[in-house]
C-alpha cells in the first residue's frame, strides 16, 4: 500500500506540473491565439518521443512573496525527443508561469538541456514566450540570460539552433535568439524589442505601439532579424520541421540524404526562353530555383528582407543545397548592404554545417550613392566577399546572364575558391556594362562629335565591339574562370553531376584561433 501511495503522489505531481500557472492561465493563454509551452513540444515532436527533464524544479527566492507562490517547472519545459526519427533536444517557454520570466533555476533547466545537446550533437529548439527577466530575483536571474548566451555561443557552428518566437521576447531575452542560427515568428502574436513602448516614450518621446516597435512584420522586413514568419504557431512548428529536414545534426555529419524520383536529367525547356533580350527587363530568379529543383521545391530564407538577393535551401536528387541568387526583379539584382549580410550570413551558416552551395548570378553591381557609403558597404560587402572565400564546402556558380565589376568578384568566382563555375551562354562578364563602359573609354570621341545621330550610331558601334570583346562568357572561359559555358535547360543535370563529383570534397583553410571577419 505505502508503494501505491508513493506512485500516485507521483502522479499527481506530474498532473501538477503539466498544468504550469493553472487552468485559468491556461485558457487566458488560448484566448490569445496561442498554445501553451508542452502543446508546441507536442506539435513538434514525433508522437510519444518527448522525454522530460527536471519537471519538479521550482524556483528557491524568497523575496517579494516568491516563498508563497511556487510552481512545478518553474516556467520553462526542456528535455528531448525526435523529428522524424531525429535526435533533438528543447525548450519551451511557460507563459502561464510568472509571465514565462527567466528565474535561476529556469536558466539552469535551459543550460542543462544545451550542454547535453552539445556533448551529444544534435540541434537545439528553443521556444520563446517570455515577459523577460523575474525581477525579483534581481543579478541571479541577469546571470541565467548570461549563462544561456554563452551556450549559444559555445553552440555556434557546432548544432545547429533555432529560435521560435511565439510571444513576447523583450530586454535581454532577445540576445538568446539572437545568437541562434534561424528566428523565426508568428504573425501576429510575437514581438521582440530591447526596450519596450513605455521605456522608448520616456527616453525618446517616441509614441510606438508593440507591434510597430517589434512586431514579426518589422523584424523581416526591415530589421532582417527574423528569418522567418508564419500565420500562426500552428504553421511556424510546420515550418521548423521543414528547415530541420535540410539540416545535419551538428557540424561533423553530412545533411540528411532524401530519397528522390525527380530524373536528374529532367529537362526544362523553359530556361532557354527566361532571359529577356533586353538585358535591362527584370524576371524572377525563384521560378529558375524552382525549375532545377527536386520536385521545385524551395525553403526561403528572410523572404522579405534584403529581396534584391534570394537564399534558401532545395534538394538535388536529395542533397541539402544552399541557394544563394541574384533577383533581377527587385533593384535589378543589385547587392547592397542589407543583401550582403544577408546573403553572408547564409553562406557561413551552409558553410558551418557541411551544406553545399549553389550560386546563381545575374548582377549589375554593387549599389551607388551616399546612404550606402556612409553606411558603410565597402565593410558589409566584405562580408559577403569573405564568406565565400573562407567556406571550404562544395561551390558551384552559374552566371544566368550579368556579372559585372567587384560583384563578380564576390558572387562566388573562380578566384574564391569556387568548384565548379558554369555560364550560360548570353552571359555578360566584364567590368562594367557596355554603354558606361564606352562612355569612358571613348569619352574624347563622343565629346567631340556634335551630331546627336552620329554619336548614337558611335555608341552602337563602340557597344556591339565591347560586347564581343569583353561581355561574353568565352572570355572568361578561356582563361579557365569558367569551366564551361552550359545549355540553360541543362542545368539541373550539370548541377547535381558536379555535387555528385564534389561530395568527397577536402578544403582546409590555415590553422589559426579563428578568423577577423570584417563586422
Amino acid at each position: 500500500m505505502a508503494i501505491q501511495k508513493k506512485i500516485k503522489e507521483l502522479m499527481d505531481l506530474r498532473n501538477e506540473a503539466r498544468l504550469g500557472g493553472g487552468e485559468r492561465r491556461i485558457d487566458a493563454q488560448h484566448k490569445k491565439g496561442k498554445l501553451t509551452a508542452r502543446e508546441r513540444i507536442d506539435l513538434l515532436l514525433d508522437e510519444g518521443s518527448f522525454e522530460e527533464f527536471d519537471m519538479f524544479v521550482s524556483h528557491r527566492s524568497i523575496d517579494f512573496g516568491l516563498d508563497k507562490e511556487a510552481y512545478l517547472s518553474d516556467g520553462v519545459v526542456t528535455g528531448y525527443g525526435t523529428v522524424d526519427g531525429r535526435l533533438i533536444y528543447i525548450f519551451s517557454q511557460d507563459f502561464t508561469v510568472f509571465g514565462g520570466s527567466l528565474s535561476e533555476m529556469y536558466a539552469q533547466k535551459i543550460c542543462k538541456i544545451m550542454d547535453k545537446a552539445m556533448k551529444v550533437g544534435a540541434p537545439i529548439i528553443g521556444i520563446n514566450d517570455s515577459g523577460g527577466a523575474r525581477i525579483q530575483e534581481g543579478v541571479k536571474s541577469l546571470g541565467g540570460y548570461a549563462d544561456i548566451f554563452q551556450r549559444n555561443i559555445m553552440a555556434s557552428g557546432l548544432v545547429p539552433q533555432i529560435s521560435a518566437v511565439f510571444g513576447p521576447c523583450a530586454g535581454g531575452a532577445v540576445y538568446s535568439p539572437a545568437l541562434t542560427d534561424f528566428i523565426l515568428m508568428s504573425e501576429d502574436t510575437s514581438y521582440m524589442f530591447v526596450t519596450g513602448p513605455k521605456v522608448v516614450k520616456t527616453v525618446t518621446g517616441e509614441e510606438v505601439t508593440q507591434n510597430e516597435l517589434g512586431g514579426s512584420n518589422v523584424h523581416s522586413s526591415k530589421s532582417g532579424v527574423a528569418h522567418f514568419v508564419s500565420v500562426d504557431e500552428y504553421e511556424g512548428i510546420s515550418m521548423i520541421r521543414k528547415l530541420l529536414s535540410y539540416l545535419p545534426q551538428n557540424n561533423l555529419e553530412e545533411p540528411p540524404l532524401a530519397n528522390n524520383d525527380d530524373p536528374i536529367d529532367r529537362l526544362e525547356d523553359s530556361l532557354n526562353e527566361i532571359i529577356p533580350e533586353n538585358p535591362n527587363k527584370p524576371y524572377n530568379v525563384k521560378d529558375i530555383i524552382h525549375a532545377i529543383a527536386d520536385y521545385g521545391e524551395f525553403l526561403e530564407v528572410q523572404r522579405q528582407y534584403a529581396p534584391n538577393i534570394v537564399v534558401g535551401f532545395s534538394k538535388f536528387n536529395g542533397m541539402s543545397t544552399g541557394i544563394v541568387a541574384n533577383q533581377p526583379s527587385y533593384l535589378a539584382g543589385v547587392l547592397d548592404i542589407n543583401a550582403s549580410r544577408k546573403a553572408a550570413r547564409f553562406v557561413r551558416f551552409c558553410d558551418s554545417f557541411n551544406i553545399p552551395i549553389l550560386t546563381l548570378v545575374d548582377v549589375p553591381g554593387f549599389l551607388p550613392g551616399t546612404a550606402q557609403e556612409y553606411s558603410g558597404i565597402i565593410i558589409h560587402g566584405a562580408k559577403l566577399l569573405f564568406a565565400y572565400g573562407e567556406a571550404t564546402v562544395p561551390k558551384i556558380t552559374v552566371i544566368l546572364r550579368k556579372a559585372y565589376g567587384g560583384a563578380y568578384d564576390v558572387m562566388s568566382s573562380k578566384h574564391l575558391r569556387g568548384d565548379i563555375n558554369y555560364s550560360w551562354p548570353a552571359a555578360e562578364i566584364a567590368v562594367m556594362g557596355p554603354k558606361g563602359a564606352i562612355e569612358i573609354l571613348h569619352y574624347k570621341e563622343l565629346q567631340s562629335i556634335e551630331d546627336v545621330e552620329e554619336r548614337i550610331k558611335f555608341m552602337r558601334e563602340k557597344e556591339e565591339e565591347y560586347k564581343k570583346k569583353f561581355a561574353t562568357p568565352y572570355v572568361a572561359a578561356k582563361y579557365g574562370y569558367i569551366d564551361d559555358v552550359i545549355e540553360p535547360r541543362n542545368t539541373r543535370f550539370r548541377v547535381i553531376r558536379a555535387l555528385q563529383m564534389l561530395a568527397t570534397k577536402k578544403d582546409i583553410n590555415p590553422p589559426k584561433k579563428h578568423s577577423n571577419i570584417p563586422l
